[in-house]
């Protein structure tokens, strides 16, 4: 079966300097083992498969793949895929914002001048984090316990624990061993400079760390965090990825309700056919 595919760059302004993405733009059909097993083939951190709503509310459908497992939800690849789907002639019912349909619920998409932005889902979790455990990820880090300005849950779907150091520098300077969680780091840069906060997000993959060029779900989940304990005011910028060589660029603002945006931009990098 010859299908429709793309592979985009998300939270980047030109190709291969953010979070790749691969897209096949007519699923239907396919078999969830099908599915799973293109992923792997991939070996990209999600590969998404589009298919026709199956609520009349949302304009898609989005199943979301790592090379292991499907996720409910994750952030740049809701970009990606509302980018693929709308190059591809997608066009919403309404005229104006997007609904996406995915295993998490709808998940709201709206065009902005920074790019594409999908509203922040709630957090799952939030508040202290155990104590063991944050010795374990400052041991992991390879930093002091005071090293840590604030720790907290940040959990959207994924299950981040967000770490605030003292500045941009003290986030780039990690080189982390083993972490024993998913754990996403931020420090904020001096005011009037072009980004508000350098991110970086580290999981653990069999003993070893593996760190996420640009993820949607940490910076949506820090935004939350960020802004509700009054260390950053809307609309910002983000930095990610300038440890691996990336220049990702997240946007984050608010909507009338308070509700928090996160979006940047996405470039098409391959387009054609796939085989599966």
């Amino acid at each position: 079966m010859i299908r429709a595919f793309s592979q985009v760059d998300v939270f980047a302004a030109v190709p291969y300097r953010g979070n790749p993405l691969a897209v096949v733009l007519d699923a239907e059909g396919l078999s969830t083992e099908e599915m799973q097993r293109f992923a792997a083939w991939t070996n990209l951190s999600e590969t998404t498969f589009l298919l026709p709503p199956a609520t009349p509310e949302a304009d898609y459908r989005v199943r979301i793949f790592t090379p292991g497992a499907e996720l409910p939800f994750a952030g740049h690849p809701t970009l990606g895929t509302c980018h693929a789907w709308l190059e591809a002639g997608g066009a919403p019912r309404e005229g104006g914002e997007i609904t996406q349909e995915c295993a998490a619920g709808l998940i709201r998409l709206r065009r902005t001048d920074a790019g594409i932005a999908f509203q922040a889902p709630p957090l799952l979790r939030s508040g202290p984090v155990e104590d063991e455990l944050v010795e374990r990820l400052a041991e992991a880090l390879r930093i002091s316990r005071d090293d840590m300005v604030d720790v907290e849950w940040a959990d959207n779907g994924p299950g981040w624990v967000a770490v605030l150091l003292a500045d941009a520098d003290a986030v780039l300077a990690l080189r982390p061993g083993p972490v024993p969680h998913d754990v996403g780091v931020v420090g904020s840069y001096p005011e009037g400079s072009p980004c508000a906060f350098e991110v970086r997000a580290f999981t653990p993959a069999q003993g070893t760390t593996v760190e996420d060029p640009v993820t949607g779900s940490l910076n949506a989940s820090l935004a939350q965090w960020l802004l509700r304990t009054g260390r950053a005011t809307a609309p910002y910028v983000a930095s990610q990825g300038t440890a691996l060589g990336r220049a990702g660029r997240v946007h984050v603002s608010t909507g009338e309700q308070g509700e928090v945006w996160v979006g940047g931009s996405v470039v098409t990098c391959v387009s054609g056919r796939v085989v599966l």
